[in-house]
């Protein structure tokens, strides 16, 4: 179960940075508020997450959902450019984040 955990503390920290980017410095109401309780719901379930796994482990696969993820939503959503170098730090990110979980304990 924590690893499930650990993909919705993920999935909270693309939410609440795509809200921020949309929240034109906390200006509009909505993304405001869609960052905050996304920032908070991310921390929750991170911490729910390291009941049963190494810190480390789970804070890197946190991080790399967060930054995979915003990215991939960065260049759909709001048309941001990527470039071949990009895609391939993204890829070996990715490829971290799958690693830590194979090779994980628990």
């Amino acid at each position: 179960m924590q690893w499930v955990f650990l993909l919705v503390a993920g999935f909270f920290e693309i939410v609440w940075a795509v809200g921020l980017k949309m929240s034109e410095n906390f200006s509009k109401i909505v993304p405001s508020t869609v960052t905050i309780v996304g920032l908070i719901a991310s921390m929750y379930f991170l911490s729910l997450s390291l009941k049963d796994l190494p810190i480390g482990t789970a804070y890197a696969i946190w991080t790399g959902i967060g930054t995979a993820g915003t990215l991939i939503f960065s260049i759909v959503w709001f048309r941001e450019a990527i470039t071949l170098p990009q895609v391939l730090c993204v890829l070996m990110i990715i490829s971290g984040v799958v690693g830590l979980k194979l090779l994980s304990p628990t």
